[in-house]
């Protein structure tokens, strides 16, 4: 059976499919609702009634749904309604539509619930063996059924995740000075200069770093914070570092300095590592602060307000 065609078509002038299927959206997706009530019960009043309009109301909505498509949906009988082989078609993918646009819906009331959401948790490769796990232990003793996502990355990354709407928070160093982030100082972690277990630093207890200008250092690559940080305090200390490898984590550094392969600027580590000594930098401070940061005027969620106020508690209590 052939479908009729009306012949005035608002979409007909178009000749682009993009701007086409934009505009279709934009014009039907109002009426998708009215049309599925109509479908459902083959009668406008009784539908107006169910979903209380006005019957003139859905009228006009289902005339101006056919004249947009271009195609009769019903056909007429007096009071009621049928559908005809078209909007049986549409009616099928209306409804799956529909059913998808609830399902949406009820996601997002479930990640906001201020007792069962979700927390979108952002922070550095280091913090991920014991800080991270510490916090929501802690944190879920008064939240026991908040949700996180939990996301491992460098900061730059993050800041990035968090301005495209990935993240809600998180946790971060450098501290970032950026117009469109709010960024709050948690604590500060020392680093240490992790040399190989046989190196002729490695009786010593401390050390300036200076001492180390000569050596070669593994980093983590250009672009993490603290590559940054370890630029930053060997310039301090008067020299630039002979950079011999790059990596993406804190233990794969160790694992090359284990090695004999270079000496490196690192956190503590979660467990200590075999084939490396720790030294305590005495000069310059080797420090590197430890920040939160969210998207400045960003609503928060109740289950994100709460873990924000819990994680600006631990102000200089942060690590363990």
């Amino acid at each position: 059976m052939v479908h009729q065609q009306r012949s005035q078509s608002r979409l007909s002038p178009y000749s682009d499919t993009t701007d086409m299927n934009d505009d279709i959206v934009t014009l039907l997706a109002p009426r998708l609702a009215y049309f599925a009530g109509v479908a459902r019960t083959e009668h406008v009043t009784r539908a107006a009634h169910e979903m209380q309009v006005p019957q003139s109301t859905l009228s006009r909505a289902m005339a101006r749904l056919e004249q947009d498509l271009g195609v009769d949906l019903f056909a007429r009988h007096g009071r009621t309604v049928s559908l005809t082989p078209a909007g049986r078609t549409f009616l099928t993918s209306v409804e799956r539509a529909l059913a998808e646009i609830e399902r949406a819906a009820d996601e997002v009331r479930a990640d906001a619930d201020a007792a069962t959401g979700k927390v979108a948790f952002g922070f550095l490769h280091t913090m991920g063996a014991e800080t991270v796990p510490a916090l929501i232990h802690a944190f879920r003793a008064d939240h026991p059924r908040v949700r996180f996502s939990l996301v491992q990355n460098y900061g730059e990354a993050m800041l990035e995740g968090l301005r495209a709407g990935e993240l809600d928070l998180c946790l971060t160093s450098p501290i970032p000075d950026a117009p469109d982030l709010v960024a709050r100082r948690l604590d500060e972690q020392k680093l240490r200069l992790v040399v190989p277990a046989d190196h002729r630093l490695a009786a010593r207890r401390r050390v300036r770093l200076a001492e180390a200008a000569d050596e070669s250092f593994v980093t983590l690559e250009p672009g993490y914070g603290l590559r940054r940080i370890t630029d930053a305090l060997c310039s301090e200390a008067g020299f630039r570092p002979k950079v011999a490898f790059e990596g993406e984590e804190a233990e794969t550094l160790r694992g090359l300095v284990a090695a004999g392969l270079g000496v490196a600027l690192l956190p503590p580590p979660a467990v200590p590592r075999p084939g490396v000594v720790e030294l305590t930098v005495t000069a310059p401070r080797a420090v590197r602060e430890i920040g939160v940061a969210w998207l400045d005027g960003h609503p928060d969620t109740p289950p994100v307000a709460a873990f924000k106020k819990f994680l600006l508690s631990r102000r200089g209590n942060l690590l363990p």
